[in-house]
């Protein structure tokens, strides 16, 4: 899987490219990327699992959350999910919905993927419309909550690593037939920009990855929306954290059959890869865009103030495999310390609204 990359790289400039440019390949690219491919990525049978796939109940607690905040906040009964990946979290959305509210509910999926488009036509045809674009650009003058899952951890990210006192571009090029890196100075204004405007200090061999691909997304979110509620759940670090000593070496990870790699250049186009993101830019980037900032909390106290106990089971039931036993272990997978939730934050960000969402 090697040959689509190098010939990419072979016919570049000096015979390398940006990580950016590899990462958005390696995942991307229309015949061979990641995300583009029919193997399967999400559950116990891909490479990796996300809470929202976890158990319904990830999107019937939000379906009831908004089917009152919707009301409260004069929003249209609209939900676009970008990146939604295999449907699971749309359809316990749908059902939820339709289990607390009587409104119509309009529902949009953002997906790049093919495959992930067909699985969720086969996941939803039978619960309501769905509405699906392949591109975020495609939508306009929406109004509604805008939700997305372990999004930005996916985006392609440029890697930068100081070096005595000048900072360096990692490269990827194809040396000794395989995939290898070098170091070129940082010349890159947007890059250096961010650095500047987000205050990064580097250590001495420090490596961090920059985000340009998220604020591309952050202002695509703006220009579509009109008015509406933005909930981001994913996994990252506040400019402080990544200053920690043990987040020297960047957080650039690869997932390939459940197992995790420190070097993403292995297996291009079968290999997960994904980064922490940069919360305070996620923040500042969107208060920039038009996206006032609400809130950030950890995802475990975030569904616990929205009332994810409320959804416990009363009566306890013996039979450890009925739905009601299942649900009760998801609930509490997603709220006790430790967990899954644990590692996860919910930033809330919100466009066009009289008052505070809360």
């Amino acid at each position: 899987m090697n040959s689509f990359i190098q010939d990419i790289i072979m016919k570049s400039p000096n015979k390398m490219i940006t990580y950016a440019e590899y990462i958005k390949n390696a995942l991307y690219h229309p015949k061979h990327g990641y995300y583009m491919n029919d193997e399967v990525k999400i559950g116990r049978s891909g490479d990796f699992i996300t809470t929202s796939n976890v158990s319904n109940v990830f999107g019937k607690i939000m379906a009831k959350w908004y089917s009152t905040h919707h009301l409260k906040y004069d929003l249209p009964a609209a939900v676009c999910e970008i990146g939604g990946g295999n449907g699971r979290f749309a359809k316990a959305f749908l059902e939820g919905w339709n289990q607390y509210s009587t409104i119509p509910l309009t529902y949009i999926l953002i997906e790049t993927s093919p495959f992930h488009r067909k699985l969720q036509v086969e996941e939803l045809q039978s619960i309501g419309n769905i509405i699906q674009y392949s591109e975020l650009s495609e939508l306009r003058d929406f109004s509604g909550l805008v939700f997305s899952n372990e999004l930005f951890d996916a985006l392609p990210v440029h890697m930068i690593e100081k070096k005595g006192a000048e900072l360096f571009e990692v490269m990827v090029t194809f040396r000794d037939g395989e995939l290898s890196e070098e170091l070129v100075p940082l010349v890159d204004e947007k890059i250096l920009d961010f650095i500047e405007d987000q205050e990064i200090k580097f250590y001495e061999g420090q490596r961090i990855e920059i985000p340009l691909a998220m604020k591309e997304v952050l202002r695509e979110i703006n220009h579509m929306l009109t008015s509406g509620v933005v909930i981001t759940v994913d996994y990252g670090y506040t400019n402080e954290e990544w200053r920690e000593p043990e987040r020297r070496k960047g957080s650039l990870r690869g997932y390939y059959r459940q197992r995790m790699y420190d070097n993403v250049l292995q297996y291009p186009g079968l290999m997960d890869i994904t980064s922490h993101v940069h919360f305070d830019a996620l923040v500042s980037e969107g208060e920039l865009q038009g996206l006032k900032f609400l809130s950030k909390q950890r995802q475990d106290e975030y569904l616990l103030s929205i009332g994810i106990l409320d959804e416990l089971a009363e009566n306890f039931d013996p039979n450890p495999f009925s739905e009601k036993s299942k649900q009760n272990r998801a609930i509490r997978s997603l709220v006790l310390p430790g967990g899954m939730s644990s590692a996860f934050h919910v930033i809330i960000q919100q466009k066009g609204l009289s008052g505070l969402i809360k």
